[in-house]
């Protein structure tokens, strides 16, 4: 009487295990999970949980490096209640907000303009389409380097290219002048991100139904009225993920003001974040840098919040 064959899954078990008609042994994978996670996550409590509970700590002492390089004693509160009454601290707030709606407002303007032009997809508009993510590939430092240079006002080509078309600015340093200098960083930055949001818009132009452009045009809509009445309005949930987006990376400008100015000419574009790296780093004031940064943290989380529950909802 002939014997039955092992079927081909019996046969893989067996090679699996090692023995015939065996199944393999599963492995415990509550174990393996946590033998694989456990050298991430010492890294990342090493690297950021643990400094950023000692830095809320020291936010609550008295602590500077040029008296002391241990931390002092607990004053409680007192740090974050030195912001209220900080010069420096509402000057990087006002700066900091002024910037935002230069840098968010020009590259929402300028972003949906360059999609626009570009959103039929014509050879040539589909060959600038591919050239439109490199300035925001661009490194920031980069970026402050590039700008700083070309406004120089005696070899700088932006300074040289403006002077012959406006000629009373010929000359003109935009980095030594408190709104200018504000304004050419703001530039800096949406040189870099109008690319990026103008493809984020051609796609958003590119799911609106035709139908409804169609409709319009045989009413007798003009292609401004298509605008204001139809993709405008399809278009507002994008525009207010990619201004969340803008504000959050805006809020955060460091590079280019080191770079470029240094928070000057006096204080005029020293935003939040250059003012937190100026008490830490130049002033030495440990215990009061970290109060600002948590200050900042909350700031962040807020804005943060509205651009996750705006994901989230979808809408």
């Amino acid at each position: 009487m002939a014997m039955p064959q092992p079927s081909v899954t019996e046969r893989q078990s067996s090679i699996l295990s090692g023995q015939p008609g065996k199944k393999p042994r599963q492995f415990r994978s509550g174990s393996l999970r946590w033998a694989l996670l456990g050298p991430a996550l010492a890294i990342i409590g090493l690297t950021i949980i643990y400094p950023l509970i000692i830095s809320f700590i020291s936010s609550f002492r008295q602590w500077r490096l040029i008296d002391s390089p241990d931390p002092g004693p607990f004053v409680g509160a007192a740090n974050y209640t030195r912001a209220l009454s900080d010069a420096g601290f509402i000057n990087s707030l006002g700066v900091s907000a002024v910037y935002i709606f230069l840098s968010v407002s020009l590259t929402l303007i300028l972003g949906l303009g360059i999609a626009l032009i570009l959103q039929k997809p014509t050879p040539l508009n589909v060959l600038t389409r591919t050239f439109l993510i490199f300035p925001f590939a661009v490194a920031p430092v980069l970026k402050g380097f590039s700008w700083r240079f070309m406004l120089n006002p005696e070899y700088g080509v932006y300074a040289k290219m403006i002077g012959a078309v406006i000629p009373p600015l010929k000359g003109y340093v935009w980095l030594g002048h408190e709104f200018s200098a504000l304004l050419v960083i703001a530039f800096s930055e949406i040189w870099g991100w109008a690319p990026l949001f103008a493809l984020m818009f051609i796609g958003a132009i590119g799911s609106i139904p035709a139908e409804a452009t169609e409709a319009a045009r045989v009413d007798g809509a003009t292609n401004f009225q298509i605008f204001r009445k139809i993709t405008l309005p399809l278009l507002a949930p994008v525009i207010y993920i990619v201004a969340l987006l803008k504000i959050i990376s805006a809020f955060k400008m460091f590079d280019q003001i080191a770079i470029m100015t240094g928070g000057g000419p006096g204080d005029s574009t020293q935003t939040l974040y250059y003012y937190v790296y100026q008490v830490a780093f130049r002033n030495l004031d440990m215990g009061y840098a970290s109060a600002l940064s948590y200050i900042l943290v909350v700031i962040m989380a807020i804005i943060s919040t509205f651009y996750v529950r705006t994901l989230l909802k979808g809408d």
